[in-house]
């Protein structure tokens, strides 16, 4: 991780961190490193009046979204946030949440985890010294881009969210990150986890050998060619692609159906195959890729991606395991993880809750994050680091504290 000690600069102003109920469990972590290294932090002022409140016991912020028989709900919170330069965690796509709706338990949708973002920014309109957004999967990433006469939903709550007055959006692995073009004069990062992808991968496979003879990197369709081919230059190793055909006559559960996936690429015989993409929704795609590069005789299949949605449920992933259709998944944990998903054996999760605090605690400081965004020497630290042990090492991106 960079040096900390950049973080010599006055804090743009208290931070405080709204983990709204969608992202409880990720927002304790990323409060449980940001407490741990700024008690840790000597080297600050910290009785100057601006490191007022620098070091806390928590730096998390009460609030709640409670919702009226009818649907209706309100954004509260019960501690100040005046002076604060405040980071709002919502994750819009867990429907585990539920609430009454006229007698009936409903699942909270995307669109209302979106419209509770809205209702914490009004409540704290005016207060806050700054106000940013921490959305790890960009709410309507999925209709970035108008086809026909429609709408254009992502760029559209941008836009809006904008106009509330949120000076930062922090996301991970956008669908399309040209869809920053809507707010082109507002702070937009769009994380990618490849470092956390590798290390989990080689923590979690001891016997990998990482050359072009015995692995090749797999995009599923011709979105996600760019995450592969970054991919696959770290490891050094040959890129394939399969593209979707389509039947634009039909539209099924608002998307055209996949009639087949074609191959474009070398041999996949005798190698492990990573294939890598930026969510796993219902896995129907997913699956029917590993099916086709398994009738290619390749030996390994790990699936890697960064929102592991899980729309069709675990069981059609455990009978593709059973067939051996595959051998590993690897989502991250900043949307929901169905609990069940811990006990699968062919299940891992890579933790970005650290990245996430790092990130706050530079943003915070008006630090540049640019070695954060740019991880290529993390990354071939840890595979020279493997090709030696055939493992890596727990705390080897321990943040430095000057």
């Amino acid at each position: 991780m960079p040096d900390q000690s950049k973080l010599i600069t006055v804090p743009a102003g208290k931070l405080g961190i709204i983990a709204m109920k969608s992202s409880e469990k990720l927002g304790a972590k990323v409060d449980e490193y940001l407490v741990k290294w700024r008690n840790e932090r000597e080297h600050l002022s910290t009785e100057h009046i601006m490191f007022n409140g620098y070091s806390r016991d928590t730096f998390l912020i009460k609030s709640c979204c409670p919702r009226f028989a009818s649907g209706e709900a309100k954004g509260t919170i019960s501690d100040s946030v005046r002076g604060s330069d405040l980071y709002i965690l919502s994750d819009v796509t867990n429907t585990s949440i539920e609430y009454n709706l006229g007698g009936r338990m409903v699942p909270m949708t995307p669109d209302e985890h979106y419209a509770d973002i809205k209702r914490v920014i009004a409540a704290s309109a005016g207060k806050a010294h700054r106000i940013n957004i921490i959305m790890p999967f960009l709410y309507e990433s999925r209709q970035h881009k108008r086809t026909s006469r429609e709408s254009l939903d992502c760029a559209l709550a941008l836009q809006e969210i904008v106009s509330m007055g949120v000076s930062n959006i922090i996301t991970f692995d956008a669908h399309d990150p040209r869809v920053q073009n809507a707010i082109p004069t507002i702070g937009f990062e769009n994380l990618m986890p490849t470092y956390q992808f590798i290390k989990c991968l080689l923590k979690s496979t001891a016997d990998l050998t990482l050359d072009n003879e015995h692995m090749m990197v797999i995009s599923p369709d011709e979105g996600a060619m760019h995450r592969a081919i970054y991919f696959a230059n770290h490891f050094g190793v040959d890129v394939g692609m399969f593209y979707k055909r389509r039947d634009y006559s039909k539209v099924i559960n608002g998307k055209n159906p996949i009639v087949a996936h074609e191959f474009l690429g070398d041999s996949v015989e005798g190698k492990d195959v990573i294939i890598i993409d930026d969510m796993i929704a219902s896995g129907e795609s997913m699956l029917d890729v590993c099916r086709q590069l398994k009738e290619r005789h390749a030996n390994r299949v790990f699936c890697i991606a960064t929102f592991g949605l899980f729309t069709a449920g675990l069981d059609v992933f455990d009978k593709a395991y059973e067939e051996g259709i595959f051998d590993k998944v690897i989502s991250t944990n900043v949307c929901y993880q169905n609990p069940d998903l811990f006990n699968k054996e062919w299940y891992s999760s890579a933790d970005l809750s650290k990245y996430i605090a790092i990130i706050i605690d530079h943003l915070n400081h008006d630090s540049s994050i640019s070695d954060l965004l740019d991880p290529t020497i993390r990354i071939q630290s840890r595979i020279n680091e493997y090709k030696e042990k055939h493992t890596i090492s727990d705390n080897f991106d321990r943040p430095s504290l000057a």
